[in-house]
């Protein structure tokens, strides 16, 4: 990146006002340690959970609900919290294994957006329950399989498996068909399809409901609390922010977010109404969420990156979007490629190809602008911050 990039990145996140004090506490893409107000989803889970605190597998489970209802934060929390307080030592692989003395699971979470290939799946399992560090080059699916056979001759693992039947993540059927033939292993699957429409659903399913507005506001408060300066944000703004987001944690997170971004560039120490309106407009409904932007491919997320500054001129076609975009000294990559990764991110729903309405009649498919489907000012912000 020359000088002149590397000036233009800081005019678009550089700024003296503090308002913005921990970004992670206000990015819709990081869940907090503690899920807040979701006590009776967590006993409903425990339940589902409570044969592992007795040394056997609870059978497969799906777990589902809408868009920002917290499934990935709850899951995460839970995980991590049975791991760390059920803890036991983790063997390596080439020595013998032992029976852990409590016969408690090993409990393992795997994001499926970045773990899209069966010998990934199985990396990032045996990865995470072993001491000695798993390859993720240079060896073949059969030797993760004989490695991962010879951890559960002797233990157990309880696997969840988040983001299933994505655009380019497993299925549900897809899962269950690569890790059942594995004994002493049982899976979470965790997406968004009701069990209804799904042609393999495994004997549990467990409903994570839409945020009440009253725990939304709750969450969001945390939030400001622990990542914006003091009254940055007024209470009746969140509130206002709840009502708009209509249980979407995720699509309130980033318009918060959006709508600090926005003060600040106009070095103010608080959050306007016109910046709050600002957030929520940069926020597409229905939104990708920021997190399944963040776990793309760099190059992929560079050429996202320079999209969300292009004017309308510039992406009322795919032509004119790949010209402008291979035009950049940011972009190392050549304009076919350019090309060919707007219309796999087109295909996945990341970006939409909106026809436009000329009102002339035209031989031919008439040309398509390119729209962004994510939180855009939040996933520069987030992008900048990263690549600065």
């Amino acid at each position: 990146m020359d000088l002149t990039a590397r000036i233009r990145r800081r005019q678009r996140s550089g700024t003296t006002t503090q308002l913005i004090l921990d970004y992670d506490a206000i990015s819709p893409a990081v869940h907090t340690e503690e899920p807040i107000g979701r006590g009776p989803t967590l006993e409903r889970l425990l339940d589902y959970m409570d044969p592992a605190f007795d040394g056997e597998l609870p059978p497969n489970a799906y777990v589902w609900g809408a868009p920002g209802s917290g499934k990935s934060a709850i899951v995460t929390a839970l995980f991590a919290h049975l791991e760390r307080l059920l803890h036991r030592s983790r063997e390596a692989i080439h020595t013998a294994t032992r029976t852990h003395p409590d016969g408690t699971p090993s409990f393992v979470y795997v994001d499926a957006r970045r773990s899209t290939s069966e010998f990934g799946l199985h990396q990032t399992v045996l990865d995470s329950v072993v001491v000695e560090s798993v390859p993720e080059h240079g060896i073949g699916i059969d030797s993760i399989r004989s490695w991962l056979d010879e951890y559960l001759s002797d233990n157990q693992i309880l696997v969840a498996v988040d983001h299933v039947d994505e655009a380019d993540t497993y299925s549900v059927s897809q899962l269950a068909s690569v890790l059942d033939p594995f004994d002493d292993l049982s899976w979470i699957a965790v997406g968004r399809q009701p069990p209804t429409e799904l042609a393999h659903v495994p004997p549990e399913h467990i409903e994570i409901p839409a945020y009440d507005d009253h725990v939304l506001v709750d969450v969001l408060t945390e939030r400001a609390s622990n990542g914006l300066a003091q009254r940055a944000v007024s209470h009746e703004q969140l509130r206002r922010l709840v009502g708009w987001a209509d249980g979407n944690a995720h699509d309130a997170i980033a318009a918060l977010f959006g709508g600090a971004i926005d003060a600040i560039e106009q070095d103010r120490s608080q959050i306007s109404e016109q910046n709050l309106q600002t957030g929520m407009a940069v926020v597409p409904r229905p939104s990708v969420s920021l997190a399944r932007v963040l776990s793309l491919a760099e190059s992929r997320q560079s050429v996202l990156r320079e999209l969300v500054d292009l004017g309308e001129s510039q992406r009322a076609s795919v032509d004119a979007t790949t010209e402008a975009i291979a035009a950049s000294s940011d972009i190392e990559l050549s304009a076919a490629t350019v090309k060919r990764f707007l219309y796999e991110l087109a295909e996945t729903g990341v970006i939409e190809r909106v026809t436009n309405d000329t009102g002339e009649r035209s031989i031919g498919r008439p040309p398509s602008r390119i729209e962004p489907r994510f939180p855009t000012r939040v996933f520069s912000h987030s992008y900048d911050l990263t690549n600065e």
